[in-house]
């Protein structure tokens, strides 16, 4: 006999959408914090004593993807053990303690140290949020929903973005992370109305309880699970290269570029807006076209117009629209991936798959920032290479997302729907 995660019980309809929108504000916070850095790292490097360079300051804005590539694995893994609830407040507890600090930090050091704690807590929130809410939505609405969940992330870059341009020039870079604490308010609503994951005694066989396969990297690694297991976390790493290197990076690319502080934050803002229309759109055309299809097509829109501000056009309409194209398919991608992963793993195993293909999509995260700042920091190479490396990197994506749609596919074709395990992310 063994203890397993069962689907949290709910007291009433409101109580269960309740839940859905508070983890959708914490995503929001969570997206404040991944994007602060990108508002404040121009300050960083012009206006204090700590002697960062471009390539020095990318290191350091790499650091939170570094934490969040642990927290995403092992919180993840811990969401489908010790339960969604538990993991999603420690994980806000986490980030918002280590980011309210930063404004304290004295020195690179424990600032680039504080960033690393947080993004402990960055990365677990978003799988083991994402978990919870497709454990209270009819499983139709999965897909959809992950994708609007993500929105919460432009969100809060696009109110980093905004914040930016009229905080940091009156009180500076610090006052930046002051605004999250009101993640301790949220907190405390969270603490009100997730609900708690139960668990009972149920008989393991070799599949795991009543004989379903058992929760864990042993499992999702295994060979029934493997190969979408790698191309799930393959396609993230390259989104995730896209999406956060654009959004640590773009400010500082534009500014090289010729840009004040203020346009440099509004191209910023553009991109977190356009992905927030991508969260909409996508969501409509993944119910309507199919998820992965859909995946395809906006990663590829999304290469394209980063690819193309490789023309080097000062045309101020025509860089806003690449930007918002750039924000819809990044992020809509993502969001897409997501989504897929939600519907395509059944629930015990599902936490752990999303840690485990945002874990290993974090490296793209990490190394983006360290990559792009190495970029800027080169004589003779012109910023606007920034966007051919992330625009390739969104076309490798959809390169990926492309072979999923074949697999998936084949998969329905061979597998009889009702002995599929996966069939909600079919084509």
């Amino acid at each position: 006999m063994t203890e397993t995660t069962l689907k949290a019980p709910v007291r009433s309809e409101a109580h269960r959408w309740a839940a859905v929108i508070i983890c959708w504000l914490l995503i929001v916070m969570d997206g404040y914090d991944l994007i602060v850095y990108g508002a404040v790292q121009n300050s960083l490097i012009e206006t204090t004593d700590w002697g960062l360079t471009p390539g020095s300051a990318g290191t350091l804005g790499s650091l939170a993807f570094l934490g969040m590539m642990i927290g995403a694995v092992v919180a993840g893994r811990l969401a489908d053990t010790l339960g969604r609830r538990r993991t999603i407040l420690v994980c806000v507890i986490v980030f918002a303690v280590a980011t309210v600090l930063c404004a304290l930090a004295p020195s690179p050091g424990v600032f680039g140290a504080l960033r690393l704690i947080a993004g402990l807590g960055l990365g677990g929130l978003v799988p083991s949020a994402n978990a919870l809410t497709a454990e209270l939505i009819p499983p139709r609405w999965r897909g959809s929903m992950a994708t609007l969940m993500m929105s919460g992330v432009p969100i809060g870059g696009a109110i980093a973005a905004l914040t930016g341009l009229a905080l940091i020039p009156a009180f500076g870079w610090r006052s930046m992370f002051w605004i999250t604490a009101v993640s301790f308010i949220l907190l405390a609503v969270a603490w009100k109305v997730l609900p708690e994951t139960s668990t009972v005694r149920t008989p393991v066989t070799d599949l795991g309880p009543a004989g379903r396969e058992k929760a864990g990297f042993s499992t999702l690694l295994g060979p029934h699970w493997l190969t979408f297991s790698i191309l799930f976390a393959l396609t993230t790493l390259f989104t995730l290269f896209a999406w956060y290197g654009l959004g640590t990076q773009l400010p500082k690319i534009m500014r090289d570029s010729g840009a004040d502080l203020g346009p440099a934050l509004a191209f910023t803002l553009a991109l977190n807006l356009g992905a927030v229309l991508g969260s909409v759109i996508t969501a409509w055309a993944g119910d309507r076209f199919g998820i992965l299809p859909t995946a395809t097509v906006a990663a590829g829109v999304a290469g394209v117009a980063l690819v193309s501000l490789m023309s080097g056009t000062t045309a101020t309409a025509a860089i806003y629209i690449a930007l918002v194209l750039a924000g819809i398919g990044t992020h809509g991608t993502q969001s897409l991936i997501i989504g897929a992963i939600a519907s395509h793993y059944p629930e015990n195993l599902r936490g752990t798959a999303l840690g485990w293909a945002l874990g290993v999509g974090r490296i793209g995260a990490v190394l983006a920032p360290q990559v792009s700042g190495i970029l800027l920091g080169m004589q003779g190479v012109a910023p606007s290479m920034n966007f051919l490396l992330f625009g390739g990197s969104a076309l490798a994506s959809a390169l990926v997302l492309g072979l999923l749609t074949v697999l998936s596919r084949r998969q329905r074709n061979r597998v009889p729907e009702e002995a599929a395990p996966a069939t909600a992310i079919v084509p």
